[in-house]
């Protein structure tokens, strides 16, 4: 069998980590856009390149099978958001036009912050989404980017992504930062090995003419209060915490249901915190 072709727009943390996760799997070329290629995991075709800059795309190969948006914002702001993922994706759905691919399918890394729930209600994929914030209004701009591109588009809303690297509450709980159990706030997060590997779990679906959906939702399977998640990294980490003095870390306080790509027949990984916090602590113990 032809090897399919798979361009990673915006190839970074995620992205690197899906194509590790493609590669192994023997049936796909992958290429990489980035602007530091260097990063690139071994095995990745490289291409160099600037999502912002329309001329600055790089060389792509002949034929796309399958795409997948998985750029970041340079930083928080509303102008960082915006060149992230609305001009950004601007420019790859034209260029995609213009020279005229016709991939199978484009996914998106969108986030649950389109979600203007904050009362710990349950969420899914047909929950009403109003954002008052500005980064939840441009995901929301940038999904509708992609359903209205003349390619079949599937998003997906991740909670907070944690894995090698990304390690803020780690950090916060080691410095002795709790924060107090009420109001319960709750919080959703994704290990990076299971962002990718939805992603891959999509794309096995959809090329095997299996039913994908617009839009998913990636998060785990235990929703929990940030509260428990630092008490419970506190006793791991054997660090007592001080839950008066600091506040609670801002979350949606909302609890996102993953059973949609559960269904699906997705495994995860880490299906919930404490199996994937303990990975992470396993690998801080073992330097």
């Amino acid at each position: 069998m032809n090897k399919l072709n798979i361009l990673i727009a915006g190839c970074g943390d995620v992205g690197c980590e899906l194509a590790r996760q493609l590669i192994s799997m023997k049936c796909f070329n992958v290429w990489g856009l980035r602007r530091n290629i260097a990063k690139l995991p071994g095995g990745v075709n490289a291409i160099q390149g600037d999502l912002f800059n329309t001329e600055g795309l790089g060389d792509w190969p002949a034929q796309i099978d399958y795409v997948v948006y998985a750029a970041a914002a340079n930083g928080r702001s509303e102008e960082h958001y915006q060149q992230a993922y609305i001009d950004g994706l601007k420019n790859v759905l034209g260029r995609l036009v213009k020279e005229r691919y016709q991939p199978n399918r484009i996914f998106f890394t969108s986030s649950t912050s389109t979600f203007h729930q904050n009362r710990g209600e349950w969420v899914n994929e047909t929950s009403a989404t109003q954002p008052v914030k500005f980064n939840g209004r441009i995901m929301l701009e940038a999904e509708s980017l992609l359903h209205h591109a003349p390619f079949p588009g599937t998003a997906i809303r991740f909670g907070g992504i944690y894995g090698p690297g990304r390690n803020r509450l780690i950090s916060r709980v080691q410095k002795g930062e709790g924060c107090p159990a009420e109001p319960e706030i709750y919080s959703n997060r994704i290990h990076r090995k299971d962002c990718a590997g939805i992603i891959a779990h999509l794309i096995r679906r959809d090329m095997d003419n299996m039913p994908v959906d617009n839009l998913y939702l990636g998060v785990d399977s235990n929703p929990a209060t940030t509260f428990d998640v630092l008490q419970w990294l506190g006793r791991q980490l054997n660090v007592p915490l001080d839950n008066k003095h600091y506040p609670s870390p801002q979350r949606g306080n909302r609890r996102c249901s993953n059973q949609r790509i559960i269904e699906t027949g997705y495994r995860f990984y880490f299906p919930d915190y404490k199996s994937g916090y303990s990975s992470l602590i396993h690998k801080i113990s073992d330097r």
